[in-house]
């Protein structure tokens, strides 16, 4: 095998690891403050400790793993006042975006997200977690790119990316999961009649449940470190 090749082997491999690690974090299967050893996850995961090292540092890069002294790297801790500033500004972004999909909606475009959301709530249906949470970005990706502006849509993309990790809360509950098929059903059929006021409401109310479930379990979690007798630890 070629430098080349090899090469391009590595960096899929750090790719497919660091998309694993990133749905084991969204999922909450990995969770805040939890320590990722790179030897542990080289074995769990059947690849050389270099991958999982380039990894995590993409990952870092995209703030879902932070390096905390003496530590090493560990599932980076979201800071409830960060999230409520990344979301209002996602808010934003995201209804801007539902304001400049052109109406009528594109046919193709319109069965491309009959498609997604099928998919997502047969995963959903189905219990599937994983397979929900890459549905339910393949949704939105199909949603925010009708509008049409891919600078908008790479905004989108990016800030949804460093929050990720809030949405561990709510990705594997089925209460969450079942609102948010019944939410993308909806988003879908406004599309389809034409209803741009409600597309934009459904979009806006979308963001809810995993932001204030996370800010929610955080501050709970701390406010119970701060009383006295406590035994858990960040």
């Amino acid at each position: 095998m070629t430098v080349t090749a090899l090469k391009a082997q590595t960096t899929e491999r750090v790719r497919s690891v660091a998309a694993m690690l990133e749905e084991e974090i969204v999922l909450g299967w990995l969770l805040p403050r939890e320590r990722l050893v790179e030897e542990e996850l080289a074995e769990r995961l059947s690849v050389k400790r270099h991958v999982v090292r380039e990894a995590l540092a993409d990952l870092e890069r995209v703030g879902l793993v932070e390096r905390i002294p003496n530590r090493g790297a560990v599932v980076k801790l979201l800071d409830p006042l960060e999230v409520r500033q990344i979301y209002s500004v996602r808010e934003v972004l995201e209804t801007l975006a539902a304001e400049q999909i052109p109406l009528p909606v594109s046919p193709v475009v319109l069965e491309r997200l009959r498609v997604v959301q099928k998919q997502h709530a047969a995963a959903v249906d189905a219990a599937d977690a994983r397979a929900a949470f890459r549905a339910n970005m393949i949704f939105h990706e199909t949603l925010f790119r009708a509008c049409g502006n891919p600078h908008l849509v790479e905004l989108i993309q990016g800030l949804a990316q460093k929050v990720h990790g809030a949405r561990s809360i709510t990705a594997a509950s089925a209460e969450h999961l079942t609102l948010a098929r019944d939410e993308h059903a909806a988003m879908v059929e406004a599309l389809a009649v034409g209803d741009r006021e409600r597309l934009v409401a459904l979009c806006r109310q979308h963001l809810g449940p995993s932001r204030d479930a996370y800010i929610a379990a955080v501050e709970a979690r701390f406010t119970r470190q701060a009383t006295p007798g406590s035994a858990i630890k960040a």
